[in-house]
């Protein structure tokens, strides 16, 4: 298990990552979500021990992170921004890592280089971005660890390929026990993989809970109703996150329990109520909308 215990990091005057506690279980996709600056790629660089916090730690099993090389073993880091030595091919990328991690598979580097069509002789600076997307992945899977940190890591990769390796990811979770934590801007490439996910809004964690469990409570309904006092009245018995109106027809995004929320509604009596599902995308604008950030402003 990882575990951040109240940490913080600053640069400067900016306060990137503000007293996060968040635990990341074994076993289950992580999806670290946020607004632009938010703190994810800062946070996971904490996670991989590139930066030490300020306050509080990382801990991979008890064990705090920062300059501990043993422990360091257990996960490999895709940057949002891949690195590669100059010049450099794949074959002598393996080769490096093979050093650093214990368990560094050969052969299933050399399986997945072929399964994606990659050329392990050719130089590294002549590949596209999605190709080094891709290299990256392998070398992180080959290295067998225990854990895999994301930087926008889909970025880049076209849809079959960003497919593929959200299968890949599946079958090492059902293998052996690995665990991706993704961080990433792009919430519906997150939804279909994620089991849990984290929200960070100017470098804090507004929540970090199971995505199943953070739709039971909220959700989203269209209705009509018969008089504008009914309306009313159900904003002082709900708690509304979101309200639009478009002629009669109002879309209400509302915290709570679903048969709670239905038994208000029905109590006045609508002519028309249907709950809708309700899309991670949603889910984040209406927690960071509660928080005084105004996404109005850049999807109007």
């Amino acid at each position: 298990m990882i575990e951040a215990k109240n940490v913080s990091k600053s640069f400067g005057k900016i306060r990137a990552v503000d007293d996060i506690s968040l635990k990341i279980e074994d076993g289950r996709v992580f999806g670290l979500i946020g607004t632009n600056g938010a703190g994810k790629s800062t946070f996971l660089r904490l996670a991989a021990g590139v930066l030490k916090p300020d306050s509080g730690s990382v801990e991979i099993d008890g064990r705090e992170v920062f300059e501990e090389p043993e422990v360091k073993e257990n996960f490999f880091y895709i940057s949002d921004d891949t690195y590669f030595f100059s010049n450099s091919t794949p074959d002598v990328m393996a080769e490096f890592y093979r050093k650093i991690y214990p368990n560094f598979s050969v052969l299933r580097f050399g399986k997945l280089m072929d399964d994606f069509s990659l050329d392990r002789k050719r130089k590294i600076n002549t590949f596209s971005k999605g190709m080094k997307k891709q290299l990256s992945v392998i070398l992180g899977l080959s290295a067998m660890t225990k854990y895999m940190y994301c930087d926008e890591t889909f970025d880049g990769l076209d849809p079959v390929m960003r497919q593929g390796v959200k299968s890949l990811f599946a079958g090492e979770m059902t293998e052996r026990g690995f665990t991706p934590v993704i961080a990433s801007h792009n919430l519906r490439e997150l939804e279909d993989i994620c089991d849990t996910v984290g929200l960070l809004h100017k470098g804090g964690i507004l929540l970090s809970e199971d995505l199943d469990s953070v739709k039971a409570d909220i959700h989203k309904l269209h209705c009509v109703f018969r008089d504008e006092n009914d309306i009313e009245d159900v904003k002082k018995e709900l708690d509304i996150l979101i309200e639009d109106k478009k002629g009669t027809l109002y879309t209400l995004t509302v915290r709570g329990m679903e048969e709670q929320i239905m038994a208000e509604i029905n109590a006045h009596d609508p002519v028309f109520a249907e709950m809708l599902p309700l899309s991670l995308e949603e889910i984040f604008i209406s927690e960071t909308g509660v928080t005084g950030y105004d996404i109005k402003k850049i999807i109007c």
